[in-house]
């Protein structure tokens, strides 16, 4: 054990082991091995499988010499295309983690497949990536699907339910269609060659306009000769348009992306094919419709016209007549315009001949004078007023001076009373003394006066 797992005492004599208890223990191990194993890949045999009322799949991964508790939890089920069973060979991801009430570890599944799917799914990514790095995906050598092909040839097993989807949607769909079918082996060894030898049958007899290659749904071993580059080159060196009908609709392979066109279905695939007759016949019964209407417009805009035009024909004689009084009206139109713009000229002429009368030296001297006559009166008219004004408003000042005269206030009966020697104006009788000497200014005159006695406020000091 190392020196971390012991601890020494405050004096220092000695050192003691450290004691977890169960929960820290299980706790440092938890960390430890999630913390090195984040995410892992396993490949195994499920046993004991059973799903509780959780919903969540409980299991065991072993091998020939161990085994690991696993489990899945519902949110990641969705991803799984195939239902788990005790026995089965699986691959399988996830993060691992102990579960610290019974102190044990086990796999917290995030992926779950079949084993053996992942490496089909490699090796389908890779070609997926190399066929499109050469551009054989590309919508650019895509061939067009005929509108109404004469002749279909469909790609498939003679046996399975494929085969009888797409007879019946074509027959009922157009039933004239000439169907060939190309029986060949859609599942195991060796069907991949035979598909390749089937598209090179229908290129060489050159007999289709189309062709369907179709089989049912299954899963990714199931699909793989639709996977296989030889598939894939051949559909793509075809001179005949192929639609490719491989699985559900779910369901991609290397076919579906070469192909000339992808259908989700072997019955979509038909549908595509061919259309429906019974569209084509409504389709012809609207446009002979419209046929018909277009042309009756198309003949009565024509007799408006012909009305329109024999209306317009009329005799020569009439014609010239009436040319005839259209030259004697324009004669007539440009008599009078002539005189007009004789007479317009005529008095443009007087108009700037009065002009020049007018501006002679002797008009304008004339024209002076009178104007120099009207300013001096003017000017004498202005001055009169001036004047007027100016005496009005020198007595207006006058009569103010008049008014705020000192004198003019003695006149009336007033005086101002002044002290002996310093002539201050007396305006409170508590400014005097009795006995004292006042002046006392009249409007003519002065008085010296004695103060006898002054009342304030109705006292009395005498």
């Amino acid at each position: 054990m190392s020196e971390d797992n012991f601890q020494y005492s405050n004096n220092g004599a000695g050192r003691q082991r450290k004691i977890y208890s169960i929960s820290e223990l299980t706790a440092e191990i938890k960390s430890l091995i999630e913390d090195s194993f984040p995410f892992v890949w396993l490949s195994g045999e499920i046993s004991n499988f059973r799903i509780p009322a959780s919903g969540h799949y409980y299991f065991t991964l072993k091998d020939n010499a161990s085994q690991i508790s696993a489990v899945m939890f519902r949110g990641q089920q969705r991803q799984l295309k195939f239902e788990p069973e005790d026995g089965m060979s699986v691959t399988a991801m996830g993060r691992l983690s102990v579960y610290e009430p019974r102190g044990t570890y086990q796999i917290i599944l995030e992926y779950l497949e079949p084993s053996g799917i992942g490496a089909l799914q490699i090796a389908f990514e890779k070609l997926k990536r190399r066929l499109a790095a050469e551009g054989c995906f590309d919508d650019a050598f895509k061939k067009p699907i005929p509108f109404l092909p004469k002749s279909i040839s469909v790609i498939t097993s003679p046996s399975g339910a494929v085969i009888h989807d797409i007879l019946k949607t074509v027959n009922r769909r157009f039933a004239n269609c000439r169907i060939q079918v190309i029986p060949v082996n859609v599942q195991g060894p060796g069907s991949d060659a035979d598909i390749v030898a089937a598209l090179e049958l229908l290129n060489a007899r050159n007999e289709a306009e189309v062709a369907i290659l179709a089989r049912g749904g299954g899963s990714l071993e199931d699909l793989q000769a639709f996977n296989t580059e030889s598939v894939a080159r051949a559909i793509f060196a075809s001179t005949i348009p192929i639609i490719s009908a491989i699985g559900h609709e779910t369901d991609y392979t290397i076919a579906d992306f070469v192909a000339d066109l992808r259908a989700p279905t072997p019955t979509a695939a038909a549908e595509l094919a061919v259309p429906e007759i019974a569209n084509l016949q409504r389709r012809c019964h609207d446009l002979l419709i419209r046929l018909q209407t277009n042309f009756l417009h198309y003949f009565d805009r024509l007799n408006l016209k012909l009305t329109e035009f024999s209306k317009r024909l009329v005799n020569p004689r009439r014609k010239l007549e009436d040319y005839r009084l259209h030259l004697d009206d324009l004669c007539a139109r440009m008599q009078r315009i002539l005189l007009f713009r004789v007479r317009r000229e005529r008095e443009q002429v007087v108009f700037w001949q009065n002009r020049l009368n007018a501006n002679t030296p002797r008009e304008l001297l004339v024209k002076a004078n009178q104007k120099l006559e009207q300013i001096n009166e003017n000017i004498f008219k202005s001055l009169l007023i001036s004047n007027h004004s100016r005496k009005i408003h020198i007595r207006e000042l006058s009569a103010t001076l008049t008014a705020l005269n000192p004198l003019a206030i003695l006149a009336r009966g007033y005086s101002v009373t002044r002290t002996i020697p310093d002539a201050a104006v007396v305006k409170n009788s508590q400014n005097v003394a009795l006995d004292q000497n006042l002046e006392v200014m009249l409007a003519k005159g002065l008085l010296i006066c004695r103060v006898k006695g002054k009342v304030d406020h109705g006292k009395k000091d005498f």
